[in-house]
């Protein structure tokens, strides 16, 4: 295998029984998986079981991919799916929603040394909006906001139109403005 191996060479070997390979797979994608997760659920609390159920998902399906270079709608599909069978069991059970965390929900590291910028006000101002968007807009926005995915690569891997993906990613991004600026609003009608 080559130094910098591609996703693909990864997953080839990967199917072929090398789980270093898999490893290093998972290493490289973990982030945008929990951005996936994150996105669909909108539970920071739930974000680290339902990542570790994804990629025992990847491990025993990984022979399932049947075209590769269409790695990442297969992954995004699974770590979609499984956000959302956790989100049903969660309202299936009837507990309450916790509000946002105080961390990064899709930080693996909570030691970071980014973590002074977590705690700001302003971070968890707009985490709270973005937790707030609904499924539809929230999806796409942590994709292309959060993960730099193109229009195409979110439209592919959500099934949906890239005409859609941009109306959902401009009604995002107004509904983000219009929360902030409410927040903004009501924190300096407090302050009088």
């Amino acid at each position: 295998m080559s130094v910098d191996p591609s996703d693909q060479d990864l997953i080839a070997a990967a199917r072929a029984g090398e789980w270093t390979a898999l490893d290093v797979f998972i290493r490289r994608h973990e982030r945008w998986v929990r951005h996936v997760v994150y996105s669909t659920l909108g539970e920071p609390s739930l974000v680290d079981d339902v990542v570790q159920h994804v990629w025992a998902n990847v491990v025993r399906q990984i022979g399932s991919l049947v075209d590769v270079e269409r790695w990442r709608s297969w992954l995004f599909r699974l770590a979609r799916n499984a956000a959302i069978d956790a989100g049903l069991k969660r309202s299936r059970e009837g507990r309450r929603r916790r509000p946002i965390c105080d961390g990064d929900p899709v930080a693996s590291d909570r030691a970071d040394p980014a973590r002074t910028a977590i705690e700001s006000e302003q971070y968890h101002r707009m985490l709270d909006a973005i937790h707030g968007l609904p499924e539809i807009y929230r999806e796409p926005f942590v994709l292309k906001h959060l993960e730099d995915w193109s229009y195409a690569e979110i439209a592919d891997a959500m099934s949906i139109p890239v005409d859609t993906v941009e109306t959902r990613l401009v009604r995002a991004r107004r509904l983000l403005r219009a929360a902030l600026t409410d927040t903004g609003t009501e924190r300096n009608t407090d302050a009088r």
